[in-house]
């Protein structure tokens, strides 16, 4: 494809930039996008009715049961080009932030060092009471696994259903969207709020706003450069075509 000349000026010369991914990112790695999830045992189930505090108290180890089948969706796949992009594009600019909706850990086994998990990540765990996060569990004992603090459940480190975001990654992430120079929106579909406002909040602050994805979305007719193609492939050819 073809890089905009002008697009890649302004990227070369940005000193800080800021890029939000989304579901679009981790499905080029095969990762099955939140709804397209529920087959085999779990198709007779919505993804709305099991992601809620509501029915982690009605039965924990259902909800526990899924996310470990949805954990091993997830390690079975890799980061894509569309990832180790990112990785060099952090390398390149003094100021980069790296945003995701994305749950699945991707961006940093590509390599991406600070990374905003809006979400939170499916690969850990928090307890139910006290919300402590853990790494690693006990994966041999009951299930779900209860925490060696205080012996409640523990549950995926993830936001749920009727959950608010973390409060403190969402003011970085916005932070990071006002005084950024480049907001790159890659692979969302710009509908989940509060997210969804970070590419309007860039563009109200006076960045160049850029988004990647083949699908025509509510931020297409705002953007300043729209590359409709998949990011795996227009993301390493805007990095390759600014930093040959």
């Amino acid at each position: 494809m073809k890089i905009p000349i002008e697009l890649a000026d302004r990227l070369a010369n940005a000193s800080s930039i800021a890029v939000l991914t989304g579901a679009g990112v981790s499905a080029e790695s095969g990762v099955p996008t939140f709804r397209e999830a529920q087959t085999g045992l779990w198709e007779n189930y919505r993804a709305e009715d099991l992601a809620t505090p509501e029915a982690f108290l009605r039965d924990p180890k259902m909800v526990w049961d899924w996310y470990a089948w949805r954990r091993k969706l997830v390690a079975d796949t890799h980061p894509n080009p569309a990832h180790h992009a990112l990785v060099v594009l952090e390398k390149r600019v003094s100021t980069f932030t790296l945003i995701t909706q994305n749950v699945d850990g991707l961006h940093q086994r590509a390599g991406s060092r600070a990374v905003l998990e809006l979400h939170g990540n499916i690969v850990r765990s928090k307890c139910f009471d006290e919300g402590t996060v853990f790494e690693k569990w006990d994966e041999e004992g009951e299930v779900p696994p209860t925490c060696p603090r205080c012996g409640a459940h523990l549950r995926p480190d993830v936001v749920w259903f009727g959950e608010s975001l973390p409060a403190e990654t969402l003011q970085s992430a916005i932070a990071a969207s006002s005084n950024c120079e480049v907001f790159l929106s890659v692979g969302t579909s710009t509908l989940v709020y509060p997210a969804a406002d970070l590419p309007f909040q860039a563009a109200r602050s006076g960045a160049t706003v850029v988004e990647i994805n083949p699908d025509q979305t509510p931020l297409s007719d705002q953007a300043d450069f729209v590359l409709a193609a998949p990011a795996g492939r227009a993301l390493p050819e805007l990095v390759a075509t600014v930093w040959v």
